[in-house]
Order: C-alpha cells, then sequence, then structure tokens
C-alpha cells in the first residue's frame, strides 16, 4: 500500500471517528434534555448534522446508542476499554493499604460520576418503561458495578482493612455510597459540592470499613 493509500485510510478512520464523537455527544444532550423515549434518532441525527442512516450503520440500533453513550461517558474515553485497563483504576488496586486504596478509589470515582451522574435518572427511567433498555444492565449488573466489585476484591487483601468483612460486603458498599444516585442526591439535590461528597465518602467509607 502506498503513501496515499495510508493517508487516504488514516483520514477515513480520523472522519469516522469524529461522526461517531457527534452522535453520542448529540445524543447525550437530547437523551438528558427530552428523555431517551421521547428522542428520536431522526431528531439525534439533525442534532449531529448526520443522515439517520448513519447511525443505523455505525451502532445497529437505539438502544445500542445509548450503551455506547453510558459506556464511553463512564470511560471517559472516545473508545470504552475495560474496567482494569483504565489509569486511575490501576492506581487502585495497586495500594499498598487499605485506606490508600479507598482514598483513590473516591478521588477516581468522584471524577467518573460528575461525568456520568446526568445520565443516571434518565437511564433508570428509560429502563422503567423499556425492557429492552433494562435488559442493558441486569439486576447486579448496573454500569459501574464491575469497578466496585473488582475494587473489593484487592481491598480486602490489603493491611488497615477491618477484620471479617468479605469482598461481597465491601463491593455492596462501595456501590451503594459512590452510587451515581447518591452523587445526585447530596451534590444536586442538596447543593454539596463535589469536594464536600469526596470527603464525607472517603470518611464513611473508613469508618465502615478500615480496622
Amino acid at each position: 500500500m502506498g503513501v496515499v493509500d495510508v493517508k487516504r485510510v488514516n483520514k477515513r478512520a480520523e472522519k469516522a471517528g469524529e461522526t461517531r464523537r457527534r452522535i453520542i455527544d448529540a445524543a447525550r444532550d437530547l437523551f438528558i434534555e427530552r428523555g431517551y423515549g421521547a428522542t428520536p434518532l431522526q431528531d439525534v441525527a439533525d442534532r449531529a448534522g448526520v443522515a439517520v442512516q448513519t447511525i443505523y450503520f455505525v451502532f445497529g440500533n437505539k438502544r445500542t446508542l445509548l450503551k455506547e453513550l453510558v459506556d464511553v461517558t463512564i470511560a471517559g474515553d472516545d473508545e470504552p476499554i475495560a474496567t482494569t485497563e483504565w489509569p486511575w483504576f490501576r492506581e487502585v488496586v495497586a495500594a499498598e493499604t487499605a485506606d490508600a486504596q479507598l482514598r483513590a478509589h473516591v478521588r477516581g470515582t468522584r471524577a467518573v460520576l460528575e461525568r456520568v451522574a446526568p445520565l443516571v435518572r434518565m437511564v433508570d427511567t428509560a429502563a422503567t418503561t423499556d425492557a429492552d433498555v433494562a435488559a442493558l444492565w441486569p439486576e447486579g449488573e448496573r454500569p459501574g458495578y464491575e469497578v466496585h466489585d473488582a475494587a473489593a476484591k484487592a481491598l480486602v487483601t490489603k493491611p488497615g482493612i477491618a477484620p471479617g468483612v468479605t469482598a461481597e460486603r465491601v463491593a455492596d458498599i462501595l456501590f451503594a455510597l459512590l452510587s451515581g444516585e447518591m452523587f445526585l442526591l447530596l451534590v444536586d439535590v442538596r447543593g454539596w459540592s463535589p469536594e464536600e461528597w469526596e470527603r464525607w465518602t472517603l470518611d464513611t467509607l473508613r469508618a465502615q470499613l478500615c480496622a
């Protein structure tokens, strides 16, 4: 393949990536503004400046677009990657003590929640009215749970963990206190700053999980 051909392929891939980002950004804005069920794909296409057929070509259907939107927003990257590959999460599991791991976990989760929290209510509402959307995240497999489950399994092996606590119980506590719902309740409803949420959450987790 010649140099010209390589440049053409790269430019085509770059253009496809930009189109995908525009569609996801348009879907995020409209789904939050109007709700998932009330937003036809044609409106997403119009906002993104593409043909609706392009959305079907790139994502297949509206439900898959929603899943991609959530995955990309959680990852904070155009291309969703496995949880264990997130740089901040590698720092979490590599921490030497339970206290250090909790500090890194709360700090990293705050950054994720500031991106994801606006989607939480929209996804929950969509799941109650659309069985196909609910099936994207079966019970016990809500977006983000796998992060806390993996962290819990690492945490119980660290010096400073409370005696007798199990990885399953740790995962449940992390999932509850670091949930988008809790973040929205305290930050959006009660007016806490994200910094106040981070301090309170870390103090509460230390009290529950550290010796």
